[in-house]
């Protein structure tokens, strides 16, 4: 009897740290632009600047790219973290699913580059961590969070230009095949 009870109890400890888990992850914000700085550590005039830079390469190339930088993902694994952005956000065109997501957990000091399976020859794990610490760690650890984010940026365009992608819809992204194009005639 003893040992079904603390069977019991045990069980429902489990449970409780396996609930308290999922509530303490933090919530994935709103898609509404390329780059999205919950930290406001971007200016105005940084933000409006990478902003126009990954919306000229998404007009040329047709890839997708955005940007997060949260202040923390108080303990959540940023891997979890990472898939749960790309699940939700939906970067990239459809089927050829060539959308990247930088994701920066400023306090944690945590980077992580997500890419659709569309980019994976371009951008596999080793480069897009090599990409992290060789280009953007280094600026951020002077401060320059805008020159970690426009260096970084610019290396991974130059890797995705590379690689053998569908040409972007005459005219621009077609809007039901994107998720920018999306927001754009939602109005958002």
């Amino acid at each position: 009897m003893m040992t079904r009870l603390r069977a019991a109890w045990l069980a429902g400890l489990l449970l409780a740290g396996v609930a308290f888990l999922a509530w303490a992850q933090i919530a994935v914000p709103e898609l509404a632009r390329r780059i999205t700085d919950l930290t406001a550590t971007l200016s105005a005039e940084q933000l409006a600047a990478l902003e126009n830079k990954l919306a000229a390469f998404e007009a040329e190339k047709g890839s997708q790219i955005a940007v997060l930088i949260v202040p923390t993902l108080a303990g959540e694994d940023i891997a979890a973290f990472g898939i749960r952005v790309a699940e939700r956000w939906r970067i990239g065109r459809g089927k050829v699913d060539d959308g990247l997501i930088l994701i920066v957990a400023k306090d944690d000091r945590q980077m992580r580059i997500e890419v659709g399976y569309g980019l994976e020859g371009a951008i596999p794990d080793a480069i897009a961590k090599r990409v992290i610490a060789e280009v953007i760690a280094p600026r951020f650890r002077d401060g320059d969070f805008y020159g970690g984010l426009d260096a970084g940026l610019t290396q991974l365009m130059r890797l995705i230009e590379g690689e053998a992608l569908p040409p972007p819809a005459p005219g621009g992204a077609a809007p039901d095949d994107t998720v920018f194009g999306l927001l754009v005639m939602g109005g958002v």
